[in-house]
């Protein structure tokens, strides 16, 4: 028994080795810009910020009564909500295509409170803002709202006491789990178009312990420090919503077929690429059209490397068209989509 659990073992091991040494393509990871998911237009300048967040005086009574419920501090929601906005506002006056970032408020304005997303305003509502304030567009904090679970469990210690005794007592360690909800609208009021609408959640959480429950949550320090500091973030990572961002893309290239395969994978290894694409461009016209294929394809990988999707496209193409490879065809969509992307970057950039 124990000598065929051995035989199993190895050729398991081998099936393994032998599946590892037989892979064909290796994987590589480039980055790319992807096009903001928000784009906010070149002749927009002035940006105002409204806090529309704070519930209305006829839904305040309402509101208090959430806030019991929800477990929420005193002003927590309020001094939340200025951090958050205020974090926009930094973020914002960063960016050199805005001539002015200004708070704007309004009287005017009701807000149902409760952490209800309320309806976009009226554009009637907006341009009076705009034209009161000088402005080009209005970003909103549309809600903030945070909500408490507390939970907490029991264990024995061991403490000393005065005698240098240790003797056995009950600890109590409370958990406050805090999520933090924002909803923001961005009004164009020269185009009259909502550029974005979203609600995010973030959670936080707090420990404290003591000799019984009451004890644990009060010894909760920096609760409010924590939320205050993310809400800060909140508002900054709203604000990078409006800006191209870089991500890590991994792509796959052959790396069997020939002696070139084999020297151009060491030359990739070492991040010669150009070196790589050398030596896959002199199999492009391969007699075999296995190796014919992969050549196209390699040849496709170095051209998104250097940039060109254009020649990577037409590379992908022809080793899908010509020799049927079905990973060239995943990957001349995946190029597609990402030509796509550049022209709304290019459109950004205006």
């Amino acid at each position: 028994m124990k000598t065929n659990y051995l035989k199993l073992n190895f050729m398991v091991l081998l099936l393994a080795i032998m599946m590892v040494s037989c892979q064909s393509m290796n994987n590589l990871t480039m980055s790319v810009t992807e096009p903001a998911p928000v784009y906010i237009p070149s002749t927009i300048k002035n940006i105002g910020l409204l806090n529309r967040s704070l519930a209305s005086n006829k839904n305040k009574p309402l509101d208090d009564i959430d806030k019991i419920l929800s477990m929420e501090g005193k002003n927590l929601d309020m001094d939340g909500a200025k951090y958050t906005i205020q974090g926009a506002k930094d973020a914002f006056e960063k960016d050199e295509q805005f001539n002015s970032i200004k708070m704007v408020s309004s009287d005017k304005i009701e807000n149902p409170g409760m952490g209800i997303f309320p309806s976009a305003l009226p554009w009637e509502t907006i341009n009076n803002l705009c034209q009161e304030n000088n402005l080009d567009a209005i970003v909103t904090l549309s809600f903030y709202d945070t909500d408490a679970n507390v939970s907490y469990k029991t264990r024995t210690v061991e403490q000393l006491n005065l005698l240098g005794i240790k003797i056995p007592m009950i600890e109590h360690e409370a958990t406050i789990s805090t999520n933090i909800k924002a909803g923001f609208r961005i009004y164009d009021n020269l185009n009259k178009v909502i550029l974005d609408e979203i609600v995010t959640n973030q959670w936080i959480t707090s420990v404290g312990k003591g000799i019984n429950p009451l004890k644990a949550i009060g010894a909760i320090n920096g609760r409010k420090e924590l939320l205050l500091q993310t809400s800060t973030k909140i508002g900054e990572d709203y604000v990078s919503r409006t800006y191209p961002f870089k991500i890590r893309v991994t792509r796959e290239y052959y790396v069997k077929g020939t002696e070139n395969f084999e020297i151009a994978k060491r030359r990739a290894q070492t991040g010669d690429w150009d070196g790589a694409a050398e030596l896959w461009e002199k199999e492009v016209h391969n007699p075999k059209g296995k190796i014919a294929s992969r050549a196209c394809y390699n040849m496709a990988i170095i051209n998104e490397i250097n940039g060109d999707l254009e020649a990577a496209m037409t590379w992908a193409s022809k080793a899908y068209t010509d020799y049927e490879d079905k990973n060239a065809l995943r990957y001349l969509n995946i190029l597609k989509n990402r030509q796509n992307q550049n022209l709304q970057l290019q459109e950004q950039a205006k």
